[in-house]
């Protein structure tokens, strides 16, 4: 899978969670939304790869293939930076806080709407969001 189609995910994960919303389905629209940062950070670490001179350790292939989204900040070499972006962004930070325990193991659980709405906000949020931090790196 390649960038362009990872990205492609992402959007239309984020879009699969936005009908869910609509139509009341809360777990549904909050593990699809989870996997729409998911993608977003996968299409980060290859546009990574792409700017290094150098070849990735072997594990590193190891440490991407994963739902673990801080995992996947730090394999994508944004951890350092999206960090500092939480200091300076409270807002950014308490939507980090709401996004950064979804797992895949997510779609055995039942959500909330307020669950899901706040996820989904603190996920697409047009200045604080985090896929909004990410889209601007991928």
């Amino acid at each position: 899978m390649n960038r362009a189609e990872l990205q492609q995910l992402a959007a239309d994960r984020l879009a699969d969670a936005k009908a869910l919303l609509v139509t009341k389905r809360w777990a549904g629209a909050y593990y699809l939304a989870g996997y729409a940062v998911e993608c977003a950070l996968k299409a980060c670490i290859i546009r990574h790869l792409m700017a290094s001179d150098q070849f990735p350790e072997k594990k590193f292939s190891e440490q991407c293939w994963t739902h673990n989204l801080s995992q996947l900040f730090t394999a994508a070499g944004l951890k350092i930076e999206f960090d500092a972006a939480q200091v300076a962004d409270p807002e950014l930070l308490a939507n980090w806080g709401l996004v950064k325990d979804w797992s895949e193991s997510t779609r055995y659980e039942r959500k909330s709407p307020a669950n899901a709405e706040q996820r989904y906000e603190a996920i697409t949020d047009k200045k604080h969001g985090v896929l909004t931090w990410i889209k601007a790196r991928w």
